[in-house]
């Protein structure tokens, strides 16, 4: 029985609860946003029409809701960062006749994006040293967000010796060598966002810091001679100096510091961020005590003269004065020379130069000349004033330059009159003279004028012409040439035929070539005159005979010729009106081409009626033709007579009997 009894208890509780459930329907839990209004619904729920809802505790002022009807609502603005972040609502449903329902709700309060993010520092000084090698840490800066967001940075803008770990760190590292010389400070600035870079997420806050990197100087350069050219090899500066030099005079000591080229002598500390003390000393060159170095400055003064002529070559040493291993050196070379007693002085005062175009020459004004700018030195008599070291140029404008002692311009200028200096340096001594300088600049082409182009299209043009001329003059040579050997031919054949026709006293038959300038000089006995006018009838006309018919039988023999019984004689009885007249008939015999004779072994009386032998032009057969011509002399020999010879066939030859005087017989022409 006792069992029973809370079996039904429980039971009478369920069905109770069941039907108290009916009256409202709560949620156990809900979720409401911060930075709400006052009056927003936070819950809504279902209850039975004549229910009524309250909550519990009932008139708590710091209780942020209220029920109205069947809605939970807020009566204060909720911050999820300053108040409790959830509150349990204890919620009763009443009814008449009815069992009251509890129930309990937990508003949770939900956060919002509603913070930026802040940093602790708006500036941020932060030194590194130079020699930090690439990756090493430089600072962490981070920022806070109430709203516990994740926070993402950003340099901007970007920087090259500088870089973040990740989007997410705010940790700066190293990106690049860094180097004092070239960089002293770096001012960053850090960007703070509280939603990732890349997105356009609403709402989102940033902020920003100044984040000064101060890079600080270390000691690891040597001193500096000043001047010096800046080098950087594999990311280390070098400075490398040229040396100084300086000019004494020989047995002459001289007083003060020395001067110097390029300056004084002086180092710098490289790492000028430290600038530690320099000392200054000779290394070498100084045994014989002619000089002596201030530890401190670095000027040089004498101690006694030089005695000796040319360079002294001495090596100064450089240390800092802490820090000894850093140190340099570098040479200085002293001059000794004779002392120059005058100083180099322009032929003129003031030169007046012409400049038509660029890179030519200046003309000199006065007489269009190329203007010679000379400065003499008298130490220098024995040259006439020439002195080799002597060195010019021209101050005021850089578009000049003198060269061998003529002006050039070197580059375009605008027409126009410049007023400039010259300036002559004795490099031995550096000694200097000015002279006065008025350069008019004319490079516009005036009138009347011509251009370096316009004269060589001139030129070319008569090249072509005077081409064209040789080849025509050379045709008329060769063309004059062959017509000259053409004369010639003629010529000699004519000689041969005038000797042969006026031998008979007359003219022959058929073309013939006549002198008559020569025949009718005054002088008729005269060689190579037409010889005496002879009266009376028509000359005979010479006929050719046929040879014996053994001799056309025999080519490689001789031919044997005879002349006919008149000729002789005809000949004898204008002998003694006649002047001597050279025939061509002769006894030597000539071989030169184109020469034409007849000749004979022995002399030939012209009275005596002997035979005539006309040889051919070969030396191979004269012993044969010899024997030949001596074995017919004593049977028939033919009669020989010239007939009026042919130009173009050559000689004419009649052949014949002894007393054949017929005009029957055959003509035969022969070629001489």
């Amino acid at each position: 029985m006792d069992g029973i009894y809370p079996f039904f208890l429980c039971l009478l509780l369920l069905q109770t609860a069941s039907v108290a459930a009916q009256i409202c329907s709560p949620p156990t839990s809900v979720d409401f946003a911060e930075n709400n209004k006052v009056g927003d619904v936070v819950l809504s729920f279902t209850a039975e029409p004549g229910t009524v809802v309250t909550y519990a505790p009932e008139n708590n002022p710091s209780f942020p809701f209220e029920i109205v009807e069947n809605q939970l609502r807020a009566t204060a603005v909720l911050d999820y960062e300053t108040m409790s972040r959830s509150f349990p609502v204890m919620i009763v449903c009443m009814k008449e006749g009815a069992q009251n329902y509890r129930a309990t709700v937990v508003v949770l309060l939900r956060n919002v994006n509603d913070n930026p993010p802040v940093f602790a520092q708006s500036v941020y000084p932060t030194p590194v040293n130079e020699l930090l090698p690439i990756d090493s840490h430089v600072g962490r800066f981070d920022a806070t967000d109430l709203d516990n967001d994740r926070l993402y940075y950003r340099l901007t803008p970007e920087s090259t010796y500088f870089k973040l770990r990740t989007p997410t760190s705010s940790e700066i590292l190293v990106n690049a060598l860094l180097d004092y010389d070239k960089l002293k400070e770096v001012e960053l600035l850090l960007e703070a966002q509280d939603t990732p870079l890349t997105t356009t997420e609403e709402p989102s806050f940033t902020a920003t810091t100044t984040i000064i990197i101060s890079i600080s100087d270390v000691d690891n350069r040597p001193p500096w001679y000043q001047p010096c050219n800046k080098y950087e090899v594999g990311g280390v500066m070098v400075c490398q100096s040229a040396g100084y030099t300086g000019r004494v005079n020989l047995n002459e000591q001289e007083p003060g510091v020395l001067p110097l080229k390029p300056g004084p002598l002086y180092a710098v500390d490289g790492d000028n961020g430290i600038n530690e003390e320099i000392t200054y000393s000779f290394l070498s060159g100084n045994e014989a005590n002619l000089f002596q170095i201030n530890p401190n400055t670095g000027n040089i003064t004498m101690q006694k003269p030089a005695d000796i002529l040319g360079p002294i070559s001495l090596t100064v040493l450089a240390a800092q004065r802490i820090n000894s291993h850093q140190f340099a050196t570098t040479t200085l070379t002293i001059q000794v020379t004779v002392k120059s007693l005058h100083k180099p002085k322009f032929q003129h005062t003031l030169y007046d130069a012409l400049i038509t175009s660029k890179g030519s020459t200046a003309l000199s004004a006065n007489d269009n000349l190329p203007l010679e700018i000379l400065a003499t030195d008298e130490d220098y008599s024995s040259t006439g004033g020439r002195n080799p070291h002597i060195t010019y140029s021209v101050e005021g404008s850089d578009g000049f330059s003198i060269v061998g002692g003529f002006l050039f311009l070197t580059k375009d200028l605008p027409d126009g009159t410049l007023s400039l200096q010259i300036l002559a340096i004795d490099t031995s001594n550096d000694e200097t003279a000015t002279a006065q300088l008025n350069v008019e600049v004319k490079l516009k082409m005036p009138s009347g004028e011509f251009r370096v182009l316009d004269m060589v299209a001139l030129g070319a043009s008569l090249g072509i012409l005077l081409f064209i001329s040789l080849v025509v003059i050379a045709l008329l040579v060769y063309y004059m040439h062959r017509g000259k050997a053409d004369w010639k031919k003629i010529q000699e054949v004519t000689m041969f035929r005038s000797s042969l026709g006026q031998s008979s006293g007359g003219k022959k038959e058929g073309m013939q070539f006549t002198n008559e300038t020569f025949q009718k000089d005054e002088d008729e006995g005269s060689m190579g005159s037409g010889g005496p006018n002879v009266s009376g009838g028509n000359p005979p006309k010479s006929e050719w005979n046929n040879p014996p018919k053994d001799l056309r039988q025999e080519r490689s023999a001789p031919l044997a010729f005879q002349l006919p019984d008149g000729a002789s004689d005809n000949g004898s009885d204008r002998g003694d009106d006649e002047k001597d007249v050279k025939p061509i008939l002769t006894k030597e015999r000539r071989v030169e081409e184109g020469y034409k004779s007849v000749w004979f072994k022995e002399d030939i009386d012209p009275n005596a009626k002997e035979e005539v032998v006309i040889i051919p032009d070969s030396r191979e057969d004269d012993s044969e033709g010899e024997d030949e011509l001596s074995s017919r002399n004593k049977t028939k020999a033919p009669k020989v007579g010239f007939a009026d010879p042919d130009l173009d066939s050559g000689l004419g030859v009649k052949m014949g009997g002894p007393g054949e005087d017929s005009g029957s017989d055959l003509d035969l022409n022969v070629d001489l």
